[in-house]
Order: C-alpha cells, then sequence, then structure tokens
C-alpha cells in the first residue's frame, strides 16, 4: 500500500509541526497548513487521503473548512481535533460528514489508529 497523505490544518503553528514529525516518524506524508484557506488551496494542489482539522482559527474556521471538504473532495476524510470544543461542536462536526471529533492533546497512538483504519480499503 502507498503512503498515507495527511493533511495537517492548525493555527497553532508549533503544535502542528511537533504533531507533523511525529506523524512522520511513523510513515506518514504529511503536509502542513495554518488555515482555512491554505488548507483548501492545498487540496487543489494534490488531495490528501485524509485531513486533521482544527476547529477554532483564524479567518474561515473549521466547521466550514469541513463543510467545503465535503462537497469538493468527497473521498477525503476529515479528522476534527480542538482544544476547545463543545458537545455541540462534536455533533455538527459529525453531522456535517468529520470522520472523527477528538479533543487536544490528542494520543498520538489513538490518532495514527484512526488515519490508519480510515484508510483500510
Amino acid at each position: 500500500m502507498d503512503t498515507t497523505r495527511v493533511l495537517l490544518v492548525d493555527d497553532e503553528e508549533e503544535f502542528v509541526r511537533a504533531l507533523a514529525e511525529r506523524l512522520q516518524l511513523r510513515s506518514f506524508d504529511v503536509q502542513l497548513a495554518f488555515n482555512g484557506e491554505q488548507a483548501l488551496g492545498s487540496l487543489q494542489d494534490q488531495e490528501p487521503d485524509l485531513v486533521v482539522l482544527d476547529l477554532k482559527m483564524p479567518g474561515m474556521d473549521g466547521m466550514e473548512v469541513l463543510r467545503r471538504v465535503r462537497k469538493h473532495h468527497p473521498r477525503v476524510a476529515v479528522i476534527m481535533l480542538t482544544g476547545h470544543g463543545s458537545e455541540k461542536d462534536r455533533d455538527e462536526a459529525l453531522r456535517l460528514g468529520a470522520y472523527a471529533y477528538l479533543q487536544k492533546p490528542v494520543q498520538i497512538d489513538q490518532l495514527v489508529r484512526l488515519i490508519k483504519e480510515r484508510r483500510e480499503p
């Protein structure tokens, strides 16, 4: 099986770079975006297998990015990852088609398991 391509989207650059390193050590092909607009641009350039998406970001928030990903890239799975979400946010994200909704700080093994499960045919 080819390498799983993951797009990490989070405005907390230090966090997202550390998470990217941890995923790269586990042989994932990781791209970074630091806001919703960058994420959507990156999706146009090369569609990943999965997006790990922060909920609260300046400008376009994660819910709007999720809506657009589901509309224009329906094969791409989205895992919402937030430190500020509520149960209402979780319900909305899942209703909009998120594959999973996780709270920060995320356990790397849990995230890796979800990525691998989603990638299985």
